[in-house]
């Protein structure tokens, strides 16, 4: 079992040789046939739905913040390209990236005396970029510049960020203010109280170089936050940014007892972190339930602490830390993503997953699409089928519906119509059977017709395309051209809703997004 801070080191300084486990064949006898009748020995489901029954806010919590990779890579079109391509699908709101405090965006020199000499220039167009795109910066204040480190302890991403404390205390407050003065300077007070400033990037694992860790990690915390509320108390700050979801708990005891300002709380988990990081136990957690189990036991922290009003924001997690492509390039996303929407819902105000785009450098230069990078957008801008999901997702509507299922989001949007997700979620190491299931409306159905967008190894993933092809390290701009056409999620069908009831077949991780208006 790989432990958690694998993630962040030597596992991803590498990028293992891979071999993709998508086959014709494969995708052929997993594949969809629309309305066709399952198989006599698939499971099957009916889920009673009232359209008379109460509903509840259902705010799309999950496309709020997206990760990306570090901070310069923002000044690329490709990345610019991929963030459009996202914010179409999903119009969200916030992106997150490691590495504003790099050498290499500038910020911080020193002159001949040791004076502090600062440089904005790369982190107004990088900030530029995104306001100019619809997004807004969630400003994760790392790494250490190397002028102002105590040592040169060096991370091993292929970027080599420096995650050591500061040379200087006193200077490392003085960076904050300069740099959140900067941006007020030149956004407006009005516009960035509307950003969040989250304080490093989990300190609890090898990011940080800090001992203890959770005691220096304090006061790296503390002397930021205040540098940032001495610029304007409408500056919002929080922490601890943890890996594992861990600390949380303790640090808002720490800035309540220390009276140390704190505006929201995050942390992060992965779908394949180990129950004894996050628990402190040795069960077997499968990672379809992981995130939200993990989810809730901080949210409960929270709200048994001193400060239960607290934002929560959950401000990385995916299926996966690794590079699997059986998980994070295939179709078992579109299920795990509706799943794991529907487990976290009402417990944590933002969960962004990482990462929008494999624009992205962590275990060096890309080489080759399909790896199991972490992006929705695969290098060449090509849509994976957890863009599409997060497309199709973003369809549901604005109330949610409860019934009886643990595999379906029925939603109702605030013109009246009905969006209703379903799903047939495997593990990528199970092998998965179609599965048929039954929307039974209660008195009369909201409308005689469904239209039902697919998402599955033959609707809305390139995979199969991909394989034909031989799997081209560099793919041409033709088969470039072909790969995204076949990552286009087709026309949705017209199925007739009689009786009151609408039978859909799904695939071994299948995702259906039925639309009734």
């Amino acid at each position: 079992m790989f432990v958690r801070s694998l993630r962040n080191g030597l596992y991803r300084g590498l990028i293992p040789c891979l071999v993709l486990l998508f086959s014709a064949a494969q995708v052929l006898s997993q594949g969809a046939t629309g309305g066709a009748p399952p198989q006599a020995n698939s499971p099957s489901e009916t889920i009673a739905i009232d359209p008379a029954a109460p509903t509840r806010p259902f705010p799309h919590y999950w496309e709020r913040m997206f990760g990306s990779g570090r901070a310069i890579l923002s000044l690329r079109e490709s990345y610019r390209r991929d963030l459009r391509e996202v914010k179409g699908a999903t119009n969200f709101e916030y992106v997150r990236f490691h590495a504003i405090l790099h050498d290499e965006v500038g910020v911080y020199d020193e002159d001949a005396r040791g004076n502090p000499v600062y440089n904005f220039s790369y982190v107004d167009q990088i900030y530029d970029g995104l306001l100019e795109n619809g997004v807004r910066p969630y400003v994760e204040l790392s790494f250490m510049p190397r002028k102002l480190a105590a040592a040169q302890t060096l991370h091993p991403f292929w970027y080599k960020p420096i995650v050591s404390p500061p040379k200087d205390w006193e200077k490392w407050g003085d960076l904050v203010s300069h740099f959140a003065q900067h941006l007020v300077d030149r956004y407006g007070v009005d516009e960035v109280s509307q950003w969040y400033f989250e304080i490093w990037n989990e300190p609890n694992i090898d990011f940080w170089a800090g001992e203890p860790k959770e005691e220096t990690y304090y006061r790296l915390y503390d002397a930021a936050a205040r540098a940032i509320k001495r610029v304007s108390p409408r500056l919002r700050v929080g922490g601890p940014s943890t890996a594992q979801a861990a600390w949380v708990d303790r640090f808002i005891r720490h800035c309540e007892q220390n009276h140390v300002p704190v505006d929201f709380v995050s942390t992060h988990v992965y779908g394949n972190d180990s129950s004894k990081d996050v628990f402190g136990t040795d069960e077997r957690i499968p990672r379809t339930q992981m995130v939200c189990r993990a989810v809730r036991k901080v949210h409960d922290q929270v709200a048994e602490s001193a400060l239960p009003q607290l934002p929560l924001i959950w401000s990385e997690y995916n299926a996966s830390y690794k590079n699997e492509p059986d998980v994070t390039d295939a179709v078992f996303m579109g299920p795990w993503l509706a799943d794991t929407i529907r487990q976290c819902d009402g417990l944590v105000d933002m969960l962004s997953y990482w990462a929008f785009s494999d624009v992205f450098e962590e275990q060096g230069v890309i080489k080759q699409p399909f790896y199991g990078g972490y992006g929705l957008i695969a290098e060449g801008g090509l849509p994976k089928p957890a863009f599409n999901a997060f497309k199709l997702l973003h369809r549901l509507g604005s109330q949610r519906v409860t019934v009886d299922s643990d595999a379906t989001l029925v939603t109702r949007r605030s013109d009246g119509g009905w969006e209703i997700a379903v799903w047939n979620l495997f593990l990528p190491e199970e092998t998965g059977r179609p599965k048929s299931v039954t929307l039974e409306f209660k008195g009369a159905a909201p409308a005689r017709r469904a239209l039902v967008y697919r998402l599955d190894t033959t609707h809305g993933s390139l995979l199969a395309t991909y394989e034909a092809m031989g799997r081209p390290v560099s793919p041409s701009a033709q088969q470039l051209t072909a790969l995204r056409k076949a990552a286009e999620i087709p026309p949705p069908e017209a199925i007739a809703v009689e009786h009151g009831r609408l039978t859909l077949t799904l695939p071994a991780q299948g995702l259906a997004l039925v639309e009734l208006r």
